[in-house]
């Protein structure tokens, strides 16, 4: 019967990020984003580049972050958050799109592209 030897280190926080390990997370975002943008049509290529937007990670999830420069193009980005959220779903699932207005317009709106399917029993 072997024994378990616990050490206090077995509880403590998860390792430090290395730079390699930094590296290949923002190679993944880019690679990810760059993905993405050409899988979308071209109306939503020009809402994007309207926008600054951005592919990053939080914890597990990846967020595609789209910061709007005016209500009017936020509202166009929301009416196509779906659409996006079709496109982005097969090749990240456990990701989120947030979509945020201009500063001092509002608080941003997130979703989960796993969610795709209550939004679409929403809208038809």
């Amino acid at each position: 019967m072997t024994k378990e030897i616990y050490s206090p280190e077995d509880d403590s926080h998860p390792m430090q990020l290395t730079s390699a390990d930094i590296i290949l997370r923002q190679q993944l975002e880019y690679s990810i984003s760059r993905y993405f943008y050409e899988a979308c049509d071209r109306t939503i290529q020009n809402l994007l580049s309207n926008c600054r937007w951005y592919m990053t990670t939080h914890a597990t999830v990846m967020v595609l972050v789209i910061e709007c420069p005016d209500p009017v193009t936020n509202w166009r980005i929301l009416q196509k958050i779906v659409p996006m959220a079709t496109i982005l779903n097969p090749i990240v699932s456990s990701a989120k799109i947030r979509v945020c207005p201009p500063e001092s317009q509002g608080i941003p709106f997130e979703m989960r592209v796993d969610e795709l399917s209550v939004y679409r029993d929403l809208a038809g």
